[in-house]
């Protein structure tokens, strides 16, 4: 017969269930404030995405009716023709492929020259020691404040005299120089070691050979930031084409249509389609490139 012990060292007590009326834990508010935020913060884009898309979705909407439609109701977005003779008609009375290639090259050469020299400029002022280094960067900076349209009288003048009028060139030197690009440089590059800059230097590399194959390397981001934000303001640009260029063959996209829509009166379709056809390039850039501007944006310090 088997001996149990029996005594206080033998005896276990269960522990006492938690009575069932206990409060849970309270939720944190720090997931709560986030979760809001979050919510907030879509509610905000998606507002701002409805401000820029709702136009471009009414000017595609107008630019497919019929003239007799427009005349009748204006603000109406449906139609039950759909027609695209306002397109037609800038193709045929327009000089599209010329104003397209216009427009595509006075961008591109216009942003590589950009970059380049602001570039140039920024690396000089944030790496290179000299005297006045500081005077030179509030100089420039105090650029921002002249008004671009003062500049614009002496700027035709002296391209008049060198002959550039009606050229590629005379639409995209004046749009070159570009303080605005030299900050966005300047304040990337402060923030590349100065290490660095002192390694290559003391491996024997000048200053060109530095800024070429140590800093340009490293700062995508801001080339892409700058290379994007240009192209676009250059594509944009209406008042200086218009000033310097009267051939309807050199002109760019923006003056060319407004031509066409000069020759038309003032038809709403026709308005519309060119306001479209204006738009889709930079919605390509966009769609190809929209990664590379938000790195652009956030490796650049931009807001």
């Amino acid at each position: 017969m088997a001996h149990t012990k029996e005594g206080p060292a033998a005896t276990t007590t269960a522990p006492a269930p938690a009575p069932a009326d206990a409060a849970a834990p309270a939720p944190r508010r720090g997931y709560d404030a986030e979760k809001l935020f979050n919510r907030v913060a879509l509610g905000v884009l998606v507002a701002f995405a409805l401000l820029w898309l709702v136009p471009l979705l009414f000017a595609t909407a107008i630019s497919i009716r019929p003239a007799d439609e427009i005349a009748v109701d204006p603000a109406s977005w449906f139609t039950s023709n759909p027609t695209f003779a306002a397109y037609e008609d800038l193709f045929d009375k327009g000089k599209l492929p010329y104003w397209y290639a216009n427009s595509f090259i006075v961008s591109l050469l216009t942003t590589v020259l950009t970059v380049v020299t602001a570039s140039l400029a920024a690396f000089g002022l944030s790496q290179v020691r000299f005297r006045f280094r500081r005077g030179v960067f509030l100089l420039l900076l105090a650029g921002i404040m002249i008004p671009m349209q003062v500049l614009m009288i002496p700027q035709f003048l002296a391209l008049q005299e060198v002959g550039l009028l009606n050229t590629y060139w005379g639409v995209v030197l004046p749009q070159v120089p570009n303080v605005v690009a030299v900050f966005v440089f300047k304040q990337f590059f402060d923030g590349i070691p100065r290490e660095l800059i002192e390694a290559a230097r003391a491996d024997g590399a000048g200053w060109l050979r530095t800024y070429w194959q140590i800093v340009m390397p490293v700062s995508r981001p801001a080339v892409s930031a700058v290379t994007i934000f240009v192209f676009v303001a250059v594509w944009n640009n209406f008042l200086w084409p218009l000033l310097v260029v009267t051939d309807p063959e050199m002109m760019t996209l923006p003056v060319g249509l407004n031509s066409v829509q000069d020759a038309f009166g003032i038809p709403y379709a026709q308005l519309m389609a060119s306001a479209v056809l204006g738009a889709i390039p930079l919605l390509v850039v966009f769609a190809l490139f929209q990664r590379r501007i938000v790195e652009g944006i956030a490796g650049t310090g931009l807001k």
